[in-house]
């Protein structure tokens, strides 16, 4: 595999000279790109599922079209993609998508969400976030989430790609956002079969779709540190047969373990109880 580079200089392939700067990029940017880790065959059967899975909703009764986010129903969201297709669990657990997990929010970490949006000719955007300031409240002084965004198609400013305020993720309080956040946001740019690495304290929004033909089609696995509760109950949430069917680990990156955020407790040592001479008069 090839690295390749976009003329900002910060789309890289899966070699391990480029995973490095694809890490570097996201701790200094809070975003990179990696490129080409779906062949186009993975990357079409992944699309054709997702439109399967958003026909799966509506049948479950959960809508694809949220007035609460999207001006209009041109933009279509899928929830619960781990219960509904097993290729979606897959994909959330990808080797090269953990390790950028990592890279920024160390080895303890739980999947909090993983839905998509499909933005069709039309779409308009939502309102600018920081998807950690969505589950943590400011001052926001470290990386406590990530994305994960996976392209299904090319995206680019065109057919609505995400857009991100630069530098943003060094914001601390929501009041420092200029008031002109929005005019200065820029579309990310990425080939489909590719991801789109998030520092979840970097705003963003939705870009609108102004494509006479073009869909485009994200995946957003959103992970986050184990100390913090997970936008998505998968207890509640996952059918017995979906749960069943969990990896061990998959299972514990979900918080489904009996035990839960206990993890600092590793650097807690446990000292034996000092023998006590017993006192006589």
């Amino acid at each position: 595999m090839t690295a390749r580079r976009t003329k900002a200089g910060r789309s890289v392939s899966g070699r391990d000279d480029a995973r490095a700067d694809a890490k570097r990029r996201l701790r200094e940017d809070g975003w990179c790109v990696v490129e080409d880790v779906l062949s186009p065959e993975r990357t079409a059967q992944c699309l054709d599922r997702l439109w399967a899975a958003a026909a799966e909703s509506e049948r479950r009764g959960l809508a694809t079209y949220m007035p609460a986010l999207d001006p209009n129903a041109s933009n279509v969201r899928v929830f619960n993609l781990l219960d509904i297709d097993p290729l979606f669990r897959e994909l959330i657990g990808h080797p090269m998508a953990v390790e950028l997990v990592r890279s920024l929010l160390g080895e303890e970490f739980l999947i909090s969400n993983f839905t998509a949006n499909i933005a069709l000719p039309g779409s308009k955007s939502m309102e600018l976030h920081s998807d950690q300031g969505i589950v943590v409240p400011e001052p926001w002084f470290h990386p406590w989430s990530i994305n994960i965004i996976w392209c299904l198609n090319d995206v680019d400013e065109e057919n609505g790609a995400t857009r991100y305020v630069p530098g943003s993720h060094r914001l601390r309080w929501a009041s420092e956002l200029p008031p002109d956040a929005r005019e200065k946001s820029v579309p990310f740019k990425a080939s489909a079969g590719s991801f789109v690495v998030m520092d979840g304290r970097l705003w963003h929004t939705s870009g609108a779709n102004v494509s006479q033909s073009r869909e485009r089609a994200l995946l957003f696995g959103y992970y986050s540190r184990s100390f913090i509760r997970q936008q998505q109950n998968w207890n509640a949430s996952l059918s017995p047969e979906t749960i069943e069917a969990l990896s061990p680990q998959l299972r514990a990156w979900l918080g489904m373990e009996a035990r839960a955020n206990v993890k600092l407790a590793q650097r807690l040592r446990i000292h034996p109880v000092a023998t006590h001479t017993k006192l006589t008069s």
